[in-house]
C-alpha cells in the first residue's frame, strides 16, 4: 500500500528515522554503562517494546496496570509501572501480571506500599518497589533526604516487596541551555547525596532511576544514576525539538491530513483537531499545534474537535487547495498516539508496517 492510498488523519512513523533513534540511544546507555528501560508510554505498541528489547533494553516502563498487561505480550523479563498503584481492583490485575515476569513499582507513600503488599502476600508473589523522590518537578515524589530515607525503611520492613533503589523525573529540565547544564550539576549533587543517605542507612541502591528525554543525552551527567526511562525520542516531535534533544529529521511520526477548505484566503482548514493532535502546547507556552511540513511559516493556531486553523500568511507556500494533503509534526506525540487506534509504518511513500496501538485508552 502506498501513502497515497491511506486514509486521513493518519499518523505515519517513518521507520528509518525510528530505527535511528532507538539505536542512537540503546548505543548511548551501552557507552555508559546504563540501564535501559524505555517508557512505552509514547508508542503503546507492543511490536515497538519488542524491538526495544532486542536493541539491549533491560525492561520496559509502564504507567498503568492495563499498559503493563499489554506489553506482556513483548515477553519483557522486567516491567517497571512508573505510578503509584492504588485500588484493589488494580493490584488484583497486577499481581497476575507479576506471575508472567518481573514488575517493580515506583511509589511515594506507605500507604501504596503497604496495599502492594498485602495484595502481593495474599498473591504469593513478589514485588520490586522504587522509592519515588521529587527532585524539582513538584508532581510526585517524597522530599529528598530523611523523608526518603524514612519511606525507603518503611518498604524494606514489608513482606512480599523488595526494595531495588529509589527514583526519580527530572521533568523540570526543558532544555540544555545554560540553566539546564546548571539543572544537571544540582541534579547530580542532589542524587550523589542521596545515594550516600542510601547507603549510610543500608538501604540498597541496586537501581538509581531517572531519565527524561529532554536531558537524555547528559544522563551520564548525573552521579549515581545506573539507569534511564526515557519514552519520546523512539519518534520525537515538536517539543523535543524545542528543548533541543532532537532535531527536526529525528522526528520519525507525522499526522498526515487533508484539506477540507480553503475558503478563506491565507488560511486553510486539515481534518485533524483535538480528536487528532492533542491540545498539548509547546514547552514555551506558545499557542501552536504542531508544524506543517509543506508549509514553513505557517501557523497551526486553533483547533476545534474535528478542525485544525491553520494561517498561511506567512508561509513559503500558500496555494492549498482542498484536497490537498499534508503532514504534521505534532507538538507532544505521546498524547496523539493514544487517540490513533492503528499508524502506519512507511518507507518513502510505501507502507511497511501497519501497528495496532495495543496500549490505547489503557488508563486504569
Amino acid at each position: 500500500m502506498r501513502i497515497s492510498e491511506i486514509d486521513t488523519p493518519a499518523i505515519l512513523i517513518d521507520v528509518d528515522v525510528m530505527e535511528a533513534n532507538l539505536n542512537r540511544v540503546a548505543n548511548y546507555a551501552r557507552e555508559h554503562e546504563l540501564r535501559l528501560r524505555p517508557h512505552t508510554k509514547t508508542h503503546k505498541i507492543p511490536a515497538l517494546g519488542r524491538r526495544q528489547l532486542d536493541l539491549g533494553a533491560v525492561g520496559l516502563t509502564v504507567a498503568k496496570t492495563g499498559e503493563a498487561e499489554v506489553m506482556l505480550a513483548t515477553g519483557t523479563p522486567d516491567l517497571l509501572v512508573a505510578y503509584p498503584v492504588i485500588g484493589q481492583k488494580k493490584l488484583d490485575r497486577l499481581v497476575e501480571v507479576a506471575r508472567k515476569t518481573r514488575v517493580t513499582v515506583a511509589l511515594d507513600s506507605l500507604v501504596a506500599a503497604s496495599q502492594l503488599s498485602d495484595a502481593a502476600r495474599q498473591a504469593q508473589v513478589e514485588f520490586g518497589v522504587l522509592v519515588e523522590t521529587d527532585v524539582g518537578l513538584g508532581r510526585v515524589g517524597v522530599a529528598p533526604g530523611d523523608e526518603l530515607v524514612a519511606l525507603g525503611k518503611g518498604v524494606a520492613n514489608l513482606p512480599r516487596l523488595d526494595l531495588e533503589g529509589f527514583s526519580f523525573y527530572p521533568g523540570h529540565i526543558k532544555a540544555m541551555d545554560e540553566l539546564g547544564e546548571a539543572e544537571i550539576g544540582k541534579l547530580s549533587a542532589l542524587v550523589e547525596r542521596t545515594v550516600h543517605q542510601f547507603r549510610v542507612a543500608g538501604l540498597p541502591v541496586r537501581v538509581v532511576s531517572g531519565g527524561s528525554t529532554p536531558a537524555l543525552f547528559h544522563s551520564h551527567l548525573v552521579a549515581g544514576v545506573n539507569e534511564i526511562r526515557p519514552g519520546t525520542y523512539i519518534f520525537n516531535d515538536r517539543n523535543t525539538v524545542e528543548c533541543g534533544a532532537a532535531q527536526w529529521d529525528h522526528c520519525a511520526a507525522t499526522i498526515l491530513s487533508t484539506v477540507v477548505s480553503a475558503a478563506r484566503p491565507g488560511h486553510m482548514i486539515i481534518d485533524g483537531g483535538s480528536k487528532t493532535f492533542s491540545t498539548d502546547r509547546l514547552v514555551t507556552g506558545e499557542a501552536t499545534f504542531g508544524v506543517v511540513r509543506e508549509a514553513p511559516g505557517a501557523l497551526f493556531h486553533k483547533m476545534n474537535e474535528e478542525h485544525g486553523y491553520i494561517d498561511l500568511r506567512r508561509a513559503d507556500k500558500q496555494d492549498f487547495q482542498v484536497g490537498d494533503r499534508v503532514r504534521v509534526i505534532p507538538n507532544h506525540i505521546c498524547v496523539a498516539m493514544n487517540l490513533h487506534e492503528r499508524v502506519f509504518g512507511v518507507r518513502g511513500n510505501e507502507v511497511v508496517e501497519t501497528w495496532t496501538v495495543a496500549a490505547r485508552g489503557k488508563l486504569q
